[in-house]
C-alpha cells in the first residue's frame, strides 16, 4: 500500500480530472493522506503564464516532501520543456486526460483489489461530460493541450451522476471544455436531453452547468433548464471582449449583438462571464465597449484574465498592451463586477432561498450567489436574506420575522 496526496490548479475540468485519478488510486488500494504521503499528483494549468508558474511551483514544492510527483493536466501537454529544471523525482505525464488515471496508477502499481467507493472532498461533484475543443481562438492553448472535442457516452455520464448522488452529493456540476458541443449521436443525446435526464436522477437536489459558449445558448437549452426543477438558474457564458474588433481579432465566432441576443434568452438567470483584458487589439475605446457590453448583458460577476501570450497560438508573439495598462483595466473591470454583484445580492434581502452549505458558514444559492449562513457542511438550508456584505448575502436559517432587528443589518446593504 502507498499513500498519496492530490491537488489541482485551474478550472472545474481540472478538478474532475484530479478526482478521476484519485478514484483510480483508491480502487487500486492506495490511501489518500494529507501529510507525509509517499507520492503526489499535481493536475496543472497553463491557460496563462501565471497559471503555469503556479503549477511549476506546486510541483516543486511537492517534490520536497514526496518520493515522487506526477505532473498531469494541461501543463503536462504544453511543451516538452514546460517543467524542465524541476527535481528528478518529478514525473511529467503527458497525454489525454482520459488516459492519465491509468498511466499514473500503472506507474505506481496496484497493491490491492479493493473496490473502493470514495466520496469526494466537496459537497458538489464535478462530472465531466466532454473534453477538448475543435475551435481555434487566437489566444487559446487549450486545443493543443486538450485535443479535439470529444464527448462521453450518455450512459457513462448518467451512471456517474447516480453514483455521486449515492455517495451523498447534493449537487452535481456537468463540466467540460466546451460542453455545448456535447453529443452522443449513437444514443441520440444532445446537451438538453442530457441535462433533462441527469436532472431527473432520484435524490439529486441541484444540477449545474459549469460554463457554456454563447453560440450554444439556445432556446431549447434554456427551456430545458427552466423545465427541469433541479437545474440551477445560473449560466456562465464567456464574453472575452465586448468589442467587435477585438472579438474578430480573437477569432471568436460571435459579435456583441449575438452575445446580447443569446444571453437575453436566459432572462431571470444569474449571468457570469470571463473577460480577457489587454488583448493585443484592445485600445481604450475597445475596453470601454467591453464595460458597456457587460452592463447591457446584466452580468453580475466577471472573472478577469490579463492577456498572456501562449506558445503555439496565433498571438503567441504579440503582447502590445503595457502591463500597467492591463493592471489598471483589470482593476476597473473588477470594480464594475463588484458593484454588479452587490446590486444582484441586494435583491435577495427579504427573500427566501435554499442554500447548499459547502464550507463552514458559507454556501451558494440556486443561482450561484454566495451566502453567509449557519449549517452543517453538505446540508441544504432554507434561509432568508437579511443583509449584504462584500463577501455575500447574510442569511438566517428558517427566518420568519421580517424586518430583522436594526442592529442585524450589515451597513454594506445600504451604504453603497
Amino acid at each position: 500500500m502507498a499513500t498519496f496526496s492530490i491537488q489541482f490548479l485551474g478550472c472545474k475540468v481540472s478538478h474532475a480530472d484530479s478526482h478521476a485519478i484519485r478514484e483510480r488510486l483508491l480502487i487500486d488500494g492506495h490511501v489518500e493522506s494529507a501529510a507525509g504521503a509517499d507520492f503526489a499528483v499535481v493536475t496543472t494549468c497553463c491557460v496563462t503564464h501565471e497559471a503555469l508558474r503556479k503549477s511549476r511551483h506546486a510541483a516543486s514544492r511537492a517534490a520536497r516532501t514526496h518520493e515522487r510527483v506526477y505532473v498531469t493536466g494541461c501543463g503536462a501537454n504544453l511543451s516538452p520543456t514546460a517543467f524542465d529544471g524541476l527535481p528528478a523525482n518529478v514525473v511529467v505525464v503527458p497525454g489525454r486526460s482520459e488516459d492519465a488515471p491509468g498511466l499514473v496508477a500503472g506507474d505506481v502499481g496496484a497493491v490491492a483489489c479493493i473496490q473502493a467507493e470514495s466520496k469526494l472532498d466537496r459537497t458538489r461533484a464535478f462530472v465531466k461530460v466532454q473534453d477538448g475543443c475543435s475551435f481555434s481562438c487566437a489566444f487559446c492553448v487549450i486545443p493543443f493541450v486538450r485535443g479535439p472535442s470529444r464527448s462521453r457516452r450518455a450512459e457513462a455520464v448518467l451512471a456517474e451522476v447516480r453514483r455521486r448522488v449515492d455517495q451523498g452529493h447534493r449537487e452535481v456540476v456537468l463540466t467540460g471544455i466546451n460542453v455545448g458541443c456535447y453529443r452522443d449521436r449513437e444514443a441520440g443525446y444532445d446537451l438538453p436531453r442530457l441535462i433533462r435526464e441527469a436532472g431527473s436522477v432520484q435524490g439529486l437536489a441541484r444540477l449545474r452547468l459549469s460554463s457554456i459558449e454563447v453560440n450554444h445558448v439556445t432556446a431549447a437549452l434554456v427551456d430545458t433548464m427552466r423545465e427541469t426543477p433541479t437545474v440551477a438558474r445560473h449560466l456562465h457564458v464567456p464574453l472575452q471582449s465586448g468589442d467587435d474588433g477585438v472579438l474578430q481579432a480573437m477569432a471568436r465566432r460571435y459579435d456583441t449583438r449575438t452575445y446580447l441576443r443569446r444571453v437575453a434568452l436566459a432572462d431571470g438567470f444569474n449571468l457570469t462571464t470571463d473577460v480577457i483584458v489587454g488583448f493585443p487589439a484592445e485600445d481604450e475605446h475597445a475596453f470601454q465597449n467591453t464595460l458597456r457590453t457587460i452592463e447591457k448583458a446584466g452580468i453580475t460577476k466577471v472573472h478577469v484574465f490579463p492577456y498572456s501570450p501562449r506558445p503555439g497560438t496565433a498571438t503567441a508573439e504579440a503582447d502590445t498592451v503595457p502591463r500597467a495598462v492591463k493592471k489598471n483595466r483589470s482593476a476597473e473591470l473588477r470594480a464594475l463586477s463588484g458593484e454588479a454583484c452587490l446590486r444582484h445580492w441586494r435583491t435577495k434581502v427579504g427573500q427566501d432561498e435554499v442554500v447548499l452549505v459547502d464550507r463552514p458558514g458559507r454556501g451558494y444559492g440556486d443561482d450561484y450567489s454566495p451566502w453567509l449562513v449557519d449549517g452543517a457542511v453538505g446540508d441544504l438550508v432554507h434561509v432568508r436574506g437579511l443583509a449584504v456584505t462584500d463577501e455575500g448575502i447574510v442569511g438566517r436559517e428558517g427566518a420568519s420575522r421580517w424586518p430583522p432587528p436594526a442592529q442585524a443589518i450589515v451597513q454594506a446593504a445600504t451604504s453603497r
